[in-house]
């Protein structure tokens, strides 16, 4: 990332105040919108920052209290009083705006020896430079030290001193490579420096091969994140300062230069009500990091932006039937790492990865989209009549016990007749007994039948289709009458899912001379039908002929709809 290559070059170089800041805003570009102006996701940072400007600064030692007389060796002394009213020197000098041309410092105690700075940045940063600039003398030592989770635990970050092996154990001047890019080291600190307003920069990732490959290094992403930093100034009891240049600390600026970390999925980090400073996420992440994917966008594993790839997160792919689903990184990878979201708790009797087909029991409803909350429908098998609950997934047939049939197995087949058994509710009519009409439609019959004048819920129940029809026009084709029929009300659809309007109506010649009334035209009927199989009719209904037409009456549809809702709440059908 060029911010890094930026940050490098001027921490190394520059060791003064004036100007400091003012080239990293000279160098550095405000950073691009979190998408393109077509809308794509693309990388996006936030603005680099001195994270220590106006924070809190806890010091172990603090002038004033008893108040005392400072001098150094530039022949200046002043009085440190931490009652009220009086010159104090406190800590919060350190953070507050720095004036070259007043300058204000923070100073220890007289005497001390071993002085702890702590700052807390309230919220993970990715930091490229610490830099602290002294009033008078420096330290002997000084060690930093930083913490990734608020103060918890710390872990070193870099040394000074001239005596390294002794005050640190640690060898001066090591070699990094690629093996141990996050070594801490230890940096010559000549401990005869005296010279005023000296300023220490430590630069996080100078000399660190990675550093120019950051988006691809863990390792460096790892080292550079902070909370907290802790600043420990060691002095030697043995100091021979003198008293015009007495043994104690002071300084004029902390500064901590870095960006929010928001792993490439915000421009900007916010303040909520309470005063917690977030990341303002953008690319469906979360977190006050951005650090992983929110709620229903686990179709993707969460990845941190680099400078080639946003890696958006990505919905989970359910159908509008779950609003719960979690990450499979063994079908990511099935997928040719396309797709690994697993939906939860698919809802509207739906099942499957993405609940997009019906769980056991229900069948799909093909006149709605998978989307629609009523794309599955209940088999409804006949408690009686069908061998399991479970009907085909496409067109809803139920699995019949032998001798029975019909969508969900509620009548008994052709040849076959009721029996009081549960076991075999249908069983076939012994030879010689047979029915008046064979229901093949074969084209003959033994006797002419009389007109039907009632309707009850056993024949409701056994057909397939029950609806009112005005009979329009008649047209005969070789063994087949087709009448233009006006459907006007549908009380059970069938398996064609019949609906109002204009149909065709096929019935066979024969089936018609086995009854003794005519159908006459411009009239409503009630038909209740089963649809015959073996003819294959374009455009229309073939009635097998076991179907019954009476003349509509007016108080038939209260009685009708009465039969619906019997039939779907208790299985009253008989065989």
């Amino acid at each position: 990332m060029s911010w890094l290559r930026v940050c490098l070059l001027v921490v190394t170089v520059v060791r003064c105040r004036a100007g400091y800041l003012g080239i990293f805003r000279g160098q550095l570009v405000t950073p691009d919108s979190c998408y393109t102006q077509l809308g794509q996701p693309q990388p996006c940072i936030p603005d680099f920052v001195n994270a220590a400007f106006g924070r809190r600064v806890q010091s172990t030692s603090q002038c004033g209290s008893p108040p005392a007389r400072y001098c150094h060796s530039e022949g200046e002394c002043s009085v440190c009083d931490s009652t009220s009213g009086h010159q104090r020197y406190p800590a919060s000098f350190l953070t507050d705006l720095n004036n070259p041309n007043n300058v204000t410092c923070w100073m220890s105690e007289l005497g001390a020896h071993n002085v702890t700075l702590t700052l807390s940045l309230g919220k993970k940063y990715e930091v490229t430079y610490i830099s602290l600039q002294f009033c008078h003398r420096t330290p002997e030592s000084l060690a930093i030290y930083k913490s990734m989770d608020y103060g918890r635990t710390w872990h070193p970050f870099q040394f000074y001193s001239s005596r390294c092996r002794q005050v640190f154990r640690k060898q001066p001047r090591v070699p990094i490579t690629k093996a141990n890019e996050q070594e801490v080291l230890c940096s010559d600190w000549p401990s005869a420096r005296r010279l005023r307003g000296e300023r220490l920069a430590f630069s996080t990732l100078e000399g660190r091969p990675s550093a120019y490959d950051f988006d691809n290094s863990p390792v460096l992403q790892d080292w550079v994140t902070v909370t907290d930093v802790k600043i420990v100034l060691q002095g030697s009891k043995t100091d021979n300062a003198s008293l015009q240049d007495a043994n104690f600390y002071s300084a004029s600026d902390l500064a901590i230069g870095g960006r929010c970390k928001c792993n490439g999925h915000a421009s900007r980090c916010v303040a909520d009500g309470d005063g917690t400073l977030a990341c303002e996420c953008r690319h469906n992440t979360a977190g006050r990091d951005c650090e992983k994917c929110k709620q229903f966008h686990f179709d993707r594993p969460w990845a941190r932006a680099t400078s080639h790839q946003a890696h958006e997160c990505v919905a989970c792919d359910c159908n509008l039937h779950a609003r719960r689903c979690r990450f499979n990184m063994e079908l990511y990878k099935l997928s040719g790492r396309t797709s690994g979201g697993v939906c939860l708790g698919c809802r509207h009797n739906t099942a499957g990865r993405y609940c997009h087909y019906c769980k056991e029991g229900f069948y799909r409803d093909t006149s709605k989209p998978i989307t629609h909350r009523k794309a599955c429908r209940a088999c409804d098998c006949h408690p009686v009549g069908s061998s399991g609950k479970t009907c085909n997934q496409t067109s809803g047939q139920c699995p019949c016990k032998d001798g029975v049939t019909g969508v969900t197995c509620n009548r008994c087949a052709n040849g076959y007749q009721q029996s009081r058994s549960p076991v075999a509710p249908c069983i076939k009519i012994p030879k010689g007994i047979g029915r008046k009409d064979t229901g093949k439609n074969t084209g003959k019959c033994d006797k002419c039948r009389g007109p039907v004048k009632r309707v009850n819920l056993k024949k409701f129940c056994q057909r397939d289709y029950v609806f009112q029809a005005r009979f329009q026009s008649k047209s005969g084709v070789g063994q087949w009458l087709r009448y233009e029929v006006q459907v006007q009300q549908v009380f059970k659809a069938g398996p064609t899912k019949l609906r109002p309007g204009l149909i065709y109506l096929w019935l066979s010649t024969s089936d018609i001379a086995c009854r003794c009334h005519p159908l006459r035209l411009q009239k409503s009927y009630l038909i209740l039908a089963n649809e015959w199989m073996g003819a294959k009719r374009r455009g229309g209904l073939s009635l097998a002929s076991d179907h019954v037409v009476i003349e509509w009456m007016q108080d038939w549809q209260r009685r009708l709809r009465r039969y619906q809702r019997r039939e779907r709440q208790h299985p009253l059908c008989k065989y």
